[in-house]
């Protein structure tokens, strides 16, 4: 019970939030839901992702690559972290949502593709929640839905920005998930450095790209009214 209300609880808020915010054509909570789904199973995928690396000599231990090899952390973290999990979060918004009847505004990328990294964070809180408790528990599963969110915002805003003003699709994906791939990787790095910068870097990314987010949020908004 006690893991499947962290699993909830970060899960029902963040979609409330963004519901809340998609105000003036909000998007039909089938579809919403649909996306989480999709979300979930981009966090099975991940896993399968990762399991596979064992077969071309990138499954590596990271906190031996925090001690030992601090660039091999770092390449490892947005080459292959950053790079693998925002790919593959981006793919169900690539093939499924952005063809959905209802995706017809600018913001509507930003909520499809945080509702397929809230699905993604649930999956992924569910194989951390077995193995952690107390604090650590509540923490990864309070972080992990925000931090997801924040990154999947970068490409679902520029590819949705592309769709809405006939521009290229491909330099916009290309960009906006390399960009989530990077950020994401420089947040991973900070995290599992085993320095003084893990309590300074990773809250920074966190804090610049939520005020980015909530700028770009208001300004759309705007706009409609």
């Amino acid at each position: 019970m006690y893991t499947l209300i962290l699993l909830i609880a970060p899960a029902l808020f963040w979609a409330a939030y963004h519901y809340y915010h998609d105000r003036h054509k909000p998007e039909p909570l089938h579809y919403l839901t649909l996306t989480y789904v999709l979300g979930i199973g981009t966090g099975y995928l991940g896993t399968l992702s990762y399991q596979g690396l064992t077969y071309i000599d990138l499954d590596v231990d990271v906190f031996d690559l925090a001690e030992h090899n601090k660039l091999g952390l770092l390449l490892y973290s947005v080459f292959v972290i950053g790079v693998v999990e925002e790919v593959i979060k981006f793919l169900p918004f690539l093939f499924i949502c952005i063809r959905l009847q209802h995706f017809d505004e600018p913001i509507d990328g930003i909520i499809y593709a945080s509702f397929i990294a809230l699905g993604f964070a649930t999956y992924e809180n569910y194989y951390y929640l077995q193995i952690l408790h107390g604090v650590e528990a509540i923490g990864r599963a309070m972080a992990s839905p925000m931090v997801h969110i924040l990154f999947s915002s970068i490409w679902g805003y520029l590819y949705g920005r592309a769709i809405m003003r006939n521009k290229p699709l491909w330099p916009a994906a290309l960009m906006g998930v390399s960009l989530a791939a990077v950020v994401h990787g420089l947040y991973d790095f900070a995290a599992l450095s085993l320095t003084m910068w893990v309590h300074i870097v990773p809250p920074i990314i966190m804090l610049l790209i939520w005020g980015w987010r909530m700028h770009l949020i208001k300004r759309l908004q705007a706009k409609l009214k």
